[in-house]
């Protein structure tokens, strides 16, 4: 006999659930006395599935004959939908990045520029990142999901969430646009987390690019700790060694450049060893992922000798110090890769591993 749901037991959003599932779990509906034991298990497989955020809506952000184009997205979706991939996801509905979600990383000056140019048609809010009409709406939208997505899995909802979204954001900094970012996506999540009381995240970007507007907003913070692999000597141009941070935020950036020619196998090994030590500092309560895919060998603007099954450990690493430190939860947001085949591979092996937990490797 499964005891009736305690004034103590935690409340659960069961909204996005099927209606008869919500229902066996409630203990309501035609002929349903109490929660039995089979809805709970039912529950529990559910909530441990993975979140997917995805919509069509991301492909209005047009921009050309432009390495971050509609198309990548275009194909990620078409191979997880015919690998199956998506079958044991679960998706949901989410709003757009409210301003004052949005105010709380980035100045107004630079969301109502970015805004303007917009509804006169479209510009370029730096050499490399383009506006189209509908741009700053996809980029609300995209934030939007990431901060639904810490929402949802710091409610318990799921443990694990992955947003398919663009334009991408860890070069965008509070003031302006940068390098194909024009909303830092990642810096919002880590702020959602913030300010429903967390004191210890961890946000891991392994894009080839140094995530320089992710470190430039946390730089003094010390409740975000902030790792990266990259590319180095590369674009940005930041993200030294050197770079661990300022004021109280001392220590909690670890930045892991690395020189064209590292091999695969020392690649792992360094960012295993660095990885683990500072997940060890953070000990976060949430893990989020700058997920970039353009260290793959072969990306046309980045490369750094990465094959698919690399995206395999690392998915695992992230896993396994969500599970030692944050109960499992972690959300993972698109950043770079801008071979779309190649990038729809890496997709799938990363969705595949956050799926299983890890356990699949």
């Amino acid at each position: 006999m499964v005891e009736p749901e305690t004034a103590g037991e935690p409340k659960k959003d069961l909204s996005s659930h099927p209606k008869s599932l919500r229902l066996l779990y409630l203990g309501e509906g035609p002929g349903v006395k109490q929660r039995g034991p089979l809805a709970v298990a039912c529950f529990q497989k559910v909530a441990a599935m993975l979140l997917l955020y995805d919509d069509p809506r991301f492909l209005e952000h047009a921009t050309g004959a432009h390495p971050e184009s509609a198309h990548r997205l275009q194909t990620v979706s078409q191979h997880l939908t015919t690998a199956g991939l998506t079958d044991c996801c679960r998706r949901v509905g989410w709003e757009p990045a409210s301003w004052e979600r949005m105010r709380r990383v980035h100045h107004a000056q630079h969301l109502t520029g970015l805004e303007q140019m917009a509804l006169a048609g479209g510009g370029r809010a730096d050499p490399d990142t383009i506006v189209s009409p509908q741009s700053f709406d996809v980029s609300r939208l995209a934030a939007g999901a990431a901060s639904d997505a810490v929402q949802r899995v710091l409610q318990g909802d799921v443990q694990r969430a992955l947003a398919l979204i663009r334009p991408p954001g860890h070069h965008a900094l509070a003031a302006h646009a940068m390098g194909f970012c024009l909303l830092n996506n990642i810096a919002v999540a880590a702020q959602q987390a913030l300010d429903v009381g967390l004191q210890r995240v961890l946000i891991v970007d392994w894009d080839v690019h140094h995530g320089n507007g992710t470190q430039a907003i946390f730089y003094e913070d010390p409740r975000v700790g902030f790792f990266s692999v990259h590319r180095w000597p590369f674009y940005p141009g930041t993200g030294s060694a050197a770079e661990t941070g300022a004021g109280a935020g001392l220590g909690t950036t670890r930045n892991l450049p690395l020189d064209f020619n590292t091999s695969p196998a020392a690649y792992r090994s360094q960012v295993m060893r660095e990885l683990d030590d500072f997940a060890a500092r953070i000990r976060p309560e949430l893990v989020l992922v700058s997920a970039g895919f353009d260290s793959h060998r072969a990306d046309p603007i980045g490369g750094l000798g990465l094959e698919v099954e690399d995206f395999d450990w690392l998915t695992v690493a992230v896993v396994e110090i969500a599970n030692l430190y944050a109960q499992g939860r972690i959300v993972s947001l698109l950043e770079g890769g801008y071979n779309p085949q190649v990038l729809a591979e890496c997709v799938a092996t990363h969705l595949k591993m956050l799926r299983a937990g890890g356990d699949a490797q």
